[in-house]
């Protein structure tokens, strides 16, 4: 299988001002994509995302290494590996004078591309947009201007799609839709890149996950090695009372819900008990199994070099870093 997308040792360093220092945003970050994955790219934010991204889409130059799209270099040969790419951006810019339909025409012009009104209807109708196909973009929700923003990077037909952050603030309705999509692309050949802070949707969907933590790759895994690399339970319920403190040090709590890494079923009782001596009451009580999201916070945590057993006490979960390769 060959690569759709090629990153080698890449480096991106912005030069520093009179007031700070010069950020090193990439770090020697070095992996592929294979033609038909649907890959997931994960970091929290400042992780060097969004920068590889533009570097891939030819928006940013590299300082050092190079980034290929189906063997095309994107700066050498940017035009053609431009024609292979189609990228859904984060931010929501669409012009305001036009329609949707010619919205996706005047796209499609840019790739040299006439009559394509077949697959731009195609289109419309995938993203759940072939009722506002003849409205001005002004007149459009958030989430329906992000369908349109998909369907402008789709419509030269990419064999290369690159999804950052597509469902951020959007309706349960448009990730459905989306994924769906997405996923159907995905299985007629579409090679899938997907950057996302909605761990669930990258464990459901991609095969294979990088992940980033400033600017260097600390894991790069199949999904279902990496959650096979967290060995914990997680104790999970939901509470109004104060943790006594050897347990809040280790919780995870949001809001009511509260959540605590167990190695086995003694360090359950273990936590119930501390809970009951404290007097603390707890409803809707659930074991489960650890996530994507438990492995994610883990690793960021963990500094990504060694086992994880030394991690702070936020860390959910206890897991060996997955070296990159």
């Amino acid at each position: 299988m060959s690569a759709a997308i090629s990153f080698q040792t890449l480096t991106k360093t912005y030069p520093g001002t009179r007031t700070g220092a010069a950020v090193k945003a990439l770090d020697n970050v070095d992996f592929e994509v294979q033609e038909g994955e649907f890959f997931g790219l994960l970091g929290p934010n400042g992780a060097g995302k969004t920068t590889l991204i533009s570097i891939l889409a030819g928006l940013t130059r590299p300082s050092a290494g190079r980034a290929h799209v189906h063997g095309f270099d994107v700066q050498a040969d940017y035009a053609q590996a431009r024609r292979h790419l189609g990228v859904v951006p984060q931010e929501l810019v669409f012009d305001p004078f036009f329609t949707v339909r010619e919205a996706l025409r005047f796209q499609s012009g840019y790739f040299g591309l006439r009559h394509n009104d077949d697959w731009i209807d195609a289109l419309l109708a995938g993203l759940g947009l072939d009722g506002k196909a003849d409205a001005n973009m002004r007149q459009l929700s958030g989430g329906m201007k992000r369908r349109v923003l998909v369907a402008q990077a789709l419509v030269h037909k990419p064999p290369v799609i690159v999804l950052d952050e597509p469902t951020a603030g959007v309706d349960v309705q448009l990730r459905q839709t989306l994924w769906q999509f997405v996923a159907r692309l995905n299985r007629e050949g579409h090679t899938v890149l997907l950057t996302t802070h909605y761990l669930e949707e990258a464990e459901a969907l991609c095969q294979r996950i990088a992940m980033l933590k400033q600017g260097r790759v600390i894991a790069l895994e199949r999904t279902s090695a990496l959650l096979a690399s967290a060995t914990s339970n997680v104790l999970y319920f939901k509470t109004d009372g104060a943790l006594p403190a050897p347990l809040a040090d280790k919780a995870r709590v949001t809001g009511r819900i509260v959540q605590l890494p167990a190695q086995n079923p003694a360090e359950i009782e273990q936590h119930l008990a501390a809970l009951r001596q404290a007097g603390v009451s707890v409803e809707d009580i659930e074991i489960r199994k650890a996530d994507l999201e438990d492995v994610f916070i883990a690793l960021m945590h963990g500094g990504g070099s060694g086992a994880l057993s030394d991690a702070p006490a936020t860390a959910k979960v206890s897991a060996p870093v997955v070296a990159a390769s």
